[in-house]
């Protein structure tokens, strides 16, 4: 496994390290301008609205002090909510409420929080606690999506998501991210989900690691993970490749989810996404980002073009 592989064996499977990405790929390709389209979640669902791009429905946003308690009138009666910092990195400050009933406001995992932790959390967020660089910040409240039935029992507590790399509009690499008790219902890799590398072609899964280690089941659920396979794979990578020019960034981190009534939303963008997606995958990105890289074009692809050209090039085993 990656972990415990030399350096040398690391680059000789294509494995891209920090430093080569944030020196060949994040400082070359994304212009620091362009940063507030992606860092701002606000701003990126504007963006997105503006193109036509679905996302997850904005109830309400919350940005000073003084009006904290006006939450409770944005936070729908019978069904969940979230509440997310807007400048947030990492899954950090993430509050997600399925439902609510006598005893208050229940999170996935079944434990309760009160109106004043609702209102202490929001307080925190706007405070900056979880903000990039601990600048000021404003409450997102979001209505809740309700995960396509494709994903029942392979995600435990929480909403999987689905991170593709988007390379100069190409989709390069894909991974899902399921939510585990480990990780409090939220699908984020550091702190417990389990993730599932998925081939960039057709979607269906390759292998699957949870705290970089591999795994053949859901560790809550007991699923086989080698058996899911997303339907409609060619619509994400076509969503994906439209966050290219929604956000200008040519090196891009796209998450998106699959919504029971709605289809695929895109849930937030990243210019700086993280290289776990490699250990999911069991292979690094290296040889897809330079085979972009060498293409001499007369002219632009369009989307649909460059998802026909991924389709084409990057099968697993070619």
């Amino acid at each position: 496994m990656f972990g415990l592989a030399k350096s040398s064996t690391l680059r000789a499977r294509g494995v891209m390290g920090m430093n080569q990405r944030n020196i060949s790929y994040i400082a070359r390709y994304n212009d620091r301008s362009l940063y507030p389209n992606v860092d701002n979640k606000l701003r990126t669902k504007e963006l997105a609205l503006e193109e036509g791009i679905a996302v997850p429905d904005l109830l309400g946003t919350v940005s000073y002090q003084h009006d904290v308690e006006e939450v409770f009138d944005m936070l729908p009666k019978d069904q969940g909510f979230c509440i997310k910092p807007s400048k947030g990195s990492g899954g950090k400050g993430i509050l997600v409420i399925t439902s609510r009933d006598e005893n208050g406001f229940m999170k996935a995992s079944g434990s309760y929080v009160q109106e004043q932790d609702i209102v202490r959390h929001i307080s925190n967020i706007l405070a900056g606690l979880f903000s990039l660089g601990g600048d000021a910040d404003v409450a997102m409240v979001e209505a809740l999506i309700e995960f396509d039935p494709i994903f029942a029992g392979y995600s435990h507590e929480g909403v999987p998501d689905i991170r593709l790399i988007v390379f100069k509009g190409y989709p390069v690499m894909a991974m899902l991210r399921l939510a585990t008790h480990a990780s409090d219902g939220k699908a984020n890799l550091h702190q417990g989900a389990v993730g599932v590398g998925l081939d960039i072609t057709t979607g269906n899964a390759i292998s699957a690691v949870q705290y970089s280690e591999l795994v053949t089941h859901h560790p809550d659920t007991d699923k086989v993970l080698r058996d899911i396979s997303i339907e409609n794979w060619r619509s994400l990578m076509t969503l994906a490749s439209k966050c290219y020019e929604v956000s200008g960034l040519g090196y891009l981190g796209v998450d998106l989810v699959l919504d029971k009534h709605r289809g695929p939303l895109v849930l937030e963008l990243n210019a700086r996404p993280g290289l776990a997606i490699q250990i999911a995958n069991q292979k690094g990105m290296l040889e897809n980002l330079r085979h972009i890289e060498s293409l001499k074009l007369r002219r632009a692809l369009n989307v649909e073009q460059r998802i026909d050209y991924v389709l084409e090039n990057f099968a697993v085993g070619r």
